[in-house]
């Protein structure tokens, strides 16, 4: 149980984040472009590493100790299963309101929603353009959360590397959130507790992931044929929200050599890790 715990108190560290996110954007008058794209860039390293270095590898290892036919090329299959999963995700939320398309780094830089709705005096829009912006970061963070709580009950070093990937990437999700719903209520208040908000779906699909394993009676570690395909998947998401959102955002941010700076760096902190451990 104790397993079970920590891997869900990591992903309600991660998903707190957006919360952090939005403290800082309100709190603070500027933030540096140049040390987001870095470490966002950092986040895509760590994600991407431990997709490919660790989770794949060690999902074809496991099926093979199942004696499952065919067992390597349904790892294959699930890695890709994962991206779509993803990947409809991102098609059912609307453009303006996804969160991959944030761009506001103080209260002076707008995204051209917010700044188009507050030059039209509509508070009401905003407000939706805010609350619509949490729902998309939560229907986003809830597959993040049962990609923390898988990968922290397989190796809780693994988990704490997936976790910092996580959070670091969720701070510009929680300023997405915080912006709109600032200039609508005029409440830092009320924008940093959507902020926060938005990010609890993480704790909660790593829960519902752990009750529905539960409940059919599926090993989460070891031995069953499920987990390893479980882990694929997981790797297809942290890759696919690596390329899709984590890179173009730090491009967006920053310049191109801090974000490929800030991946080189992610990647050789989780190789070095790796070594001494």
């Amino acid at each position: 149980m104790n397993g079970v715990s920590g891997a869900l108190l990591m992903t309600l560290i991660a998903g707190a984040a957006t919360g952090l996110g939005g403290a800082l954007v309100l709190f603070k008058k500027k933030l540096s472009s140049n040390f987001l794209a870095g470490a966002l860039g950092v986040s895509a390293g760590v994600m991407i590493f431990i997709s490919l270095a660790e989770l794949f590898p060690e999902a074809q290892n496991m099926i093979l100790g199942t004696g499952v036919p065919h067992g390597k090329a349904m790892v294959l299959v699930a890695f890709f299963v994962g991206m779509g999963i993803i990947t409809l995700i991102d098609f059912a939320v609307p453009e303006y309101e996804n969160p991959h398309e944030a761009s506001g780094l103080s209260l002076d830089a707008r995204t051209p929603a917010v700044g188009m709705l507050e030059h039209a005096g509509n508070e009401s829009a905003l407000k939706r353009l805010g609350i619509m912006s949490a729902l998309a970061i939560a229907i986003h963070n809830f597959p993040e959360g049962i990609a923390t709580f898988i990968g922290a009950l397989n190796d809780p070093e693994m988990g704490a590397g997936i976790t910092f990937a996580i959070a670091i990437h969720n701070i510009p999700e929680g300023i997405s959130v915080a912006i709109p719903i600032y200039y609508a209520t005029r409440s830092k208040g009320k924008a940093l507790l959507y902020a926060t908000l938005s990010g609890l779906s993480e704790p909660v699909g790593a829960a519902i992931c752990y009750g529905i394993t539960e409940l059919f009676g599926v090993e989460l570690t070891g031995g069953s044929p499920v987990f390893p395909l479980v882990l694929a998947a997981v790797a297809g998401i942290m890759i696919y929200i690596s390329l899709d959102e984590l890179l173009p955002t730090a491009e967006k941010y920053g310049k191109h050599h801090v974000a490929i700076a800030g991946v080189v760096g992610g990647m050789a902190v989780m190789g070095i890790s790796m070594l001494i451990v």
